[in-house]
């Protein structure tokens, strides 16, 4: 559910830029407040397994269409809210900067649909009440379930509303959001199911990471373990990624008969300039292989063993962890010095 620059007018993306990043900074004073665990450990291998697993494209049977983890609510869960939003953040600011995966100018609405809406209204208002203040193994499947469906919708109606904002596309909204719910619906119940599989792992291995109790024990197996998923995930399980168009992609696509293209203005050709420059991996491949796929050039078999594509998944992963891991340090000895002063 990555939206294009195509979709957006710069007013909108602009909009959205500025209102996530307000939420990053609000985020950023909230994380690791005095009292509070500290989920910084977790914040580099989690955004690396997230990274990882959105390359795992799944395909909806009798659509034609694929989708993948969004992964908001799971680190939402593990993380906490002010946490996940920022580890999502570095997520897309990767995916969009190296691997031009999503826009740029569109980079805001994405960080938003995907992080804003689990972080801040499904993890308080949906999850946690469903798992309730003694979770059971039941109550955490349904919770997650429950709620990675309500946030993905949330999100793809987000991505209706931007894109009907700003006007310029030739996208009806009713049959746009006709397209997009429903479509968006079968990839959350996937996600969903997905979440909940993490959670229970990650709840039987350690309670203590879904409450703030003090940690007795160790993370060291659980970072490890995540961040040997993630290597061999971005790695290896890419190659079976589906080589249907996704959700949103599937959803444009229907609606119009055709992919969009960009607008003919110096905002959008700025930024597609500044992409294909930081894009070293376009679409998760060397320059030479995308470029000979987008001419047809390269044969569409399943599964697909590539170099490129296991370049980008243990780079990219490895590019997440640090810097979502520098990000929370980053945050924690801004605090201290701050406090010292």
């Amino acid at each position: 559910m990555h939206m294009s620059d195509a979709l957006l007018s710069p007013a909108v993306g602009g909009t959205m830029w500025m209102a996530t990043a307000g939420v990053a900074a609000y985020s950023a004073r909230k994380v690791d407040r005095p009292g509070e665990v500290s989920r910084v450990p977790l914040m580099g291998v989690l955004g690396a397994f997230v990274f990882a697993a959105m390359m795992v494209n799944f395909s909806i049977p009798g659509t034609g269409s694929s989708g993948h983890l969004g992964g908001g609510l799971l680190l939402a869960i593990l993380l906490g809210p002010y946490a996940a939003f920022i580890v999502m953040a570095s997520v897309l600011t990767v995916q969009a900067l190296f691997f031009a995966d999503g826009g740029l100018l569109a980079l805001g609405c994405n960080v938003f649909n995907l992080a804003f809406f689990t972080s801040f209204l499904v993890y308080p208002l949906v999850w946690k009440p469903l798992a309730g203040a003694r979770p059971s193994g039941a109550r955490l499947f349904a919770a997650s379930l429950v709620g990675a469906v309500i946030g993905l919708q949330m999100g793809a109606f987000g991505v209706v509303l931007e894109t009907e904002a700003s006007g310029i596309s030739s996208l009806p909204f009713g049959t746009f959001a006709l397209l997009m719910l429903p479509i968006h619906l079968a990839i959350g119940v996937v996600e969903g199911l997905v979440t909940a599989s993490v959670v229970l792992i990650a709840w039987r291995a350690r309670p203590e990471l879904l409450t703030a109790e003090a940690q007795q024990r160790s993370l060291r197996p659980i970072l490890i373990g995540l961040g040997v998923t993630a290597l061999v995930t971005g790695g290896v399980a890419s190659w079976f990624a589906s080589t249907h168009p996704d959700g949103l992609e599937w959803s444009v696509a229907r609606a119009t008969g055709s992919e969009l293209s960009l607008p003919a203005d110096a905002v959008h050709a700025w930024l597609a300039r500044i992409q294909r420059t930081t894009a070293f991996l376009p679409d998760y491949d060397f320059k030479s292989s995308a470029e000979q796929s987008r001419k047809g050039g390269v044969s569409s078999a399943w599964p697909a063993p590539s170099p490129g594509t296991s370049t980008s998944g243990v780079l990219g992963s490895l590019l997440v962890l640090g810097i979502a891991a520098a990000a929370g340090y980053g945050i924690r000895l801004a605090r201290r010095r701050v406090a010292r002063e």
